[in-house]
């Protein structure tokens, strides 16, 4: 009966954060400009600079995947600002004091925040097929990509969650955002391999789970054997592990946000 309930109340939560995204798409429409430029000018100037080593296939090929992982990070990290705003409104203090579960609440953020990044994956694949760019189109590994740009998107969603419950206020927000996502985005192999890394920012790329999201997204995305596509199992379970980890520290968060 727990489980039932438990899994009805995040079926809510989620349903009411995707009505109000789909009665207001701006959003969806304003990010997707981000990946529009930055595959077809960063990624196409950069693709005739020799320096950069992206194996047997283009750099087009190789930055696709982490142009996905740099979307789903600035679309979810920000995601924070609405609860802010939530609890200013009292609707978040209108959720705590409901039977539901604190947990219930927290993931059916998460999830919500997963069809924004459903939205980006749509806009990279429609890209890459604009502009020619060889990725997997095979329904497993497009329903693989798919899953793992959810988790993502949940995952980064609730460590903005978490960092809005700390700062507690929107103009804090946007300084410890802004300062957070660039870290995160080139400290990855999002937009050049790990190998061209000094040593020191390998080792902090080791601990950023935007690294793993672009790994599994680009074991599955890029055709062929250049890439070892076995090893993305490893992938999803350090970001469902990470994860777990920001889902308990934000549950027991979440209340304070309204203290």
């Amino acid at each position: 009966m727990g489980l039932a309930n438990f899994s009805v109340e995040t079926a809510a939560v989620a349903d009411v954060e995707l009505r109000k995204l789909l009665r207001d798409p701006t959003e969806l429409v304003s990010r997707a400009v981000q990946p529009v430029l930055w595959l077809t000018v960063f990624g196409q100037v950069m693709e005739q600079v020799r320096g950069i080593h992206s194996g047997p296939v283009s750099y087009l090929v190789f930055i696709t995947p982490g142009i996905l992982a740099q979307s789903v990070l600035f679309s979810a990290i920000f995601y924070g600002i609405a609860v802010i705003w939530e609890r200013d409104l009292g609707v978040v203090h209108k959720q705590l004091v409901s039977p539901a579960y604190r947990s219930a609440l927290v993931l059916g953020k998460a999830l919500s925040a997963g069809f924004r990044g459903l939205v980006q994956a749509g806009v990279i694949y429609a890209l890459a097929l604009a502009m020619q760019v060889p990725v997997r189109h095979d329904p497993l590994a497009v329903v693989a990509v798919l899953g793992i740009v959810v988790l993502g998107s949940a995952l980064f969603s609730t460590f903005s969650l978490i960092i809005a419950c700390i700062v507690k206020t929107r103009e804090r927000f946007m300084g410890v955002g802004q300062v957070l996502t660039m870290p995160l985005f080139f400290a990855s192999s999002a937009i050049y391999p790990l190998e061209l890394m000094p040593q020191w920012l390998r080792g902090v790329a080791r601990f950023n789970p935007l690294t793993y999201l672009v790994d599994a997204l680009r074991r599955l995305m890029v055709p062929g054997d250049a890439v070892a596509a076995a090893g993305w199992g490893t992938d999803i379970a350090v970001l469902a592990v990470v994860f777990g980890l920001l889902m308990v520290v934000a549950v027991r968060l979440y209340p304070s946000l309204v203290r």
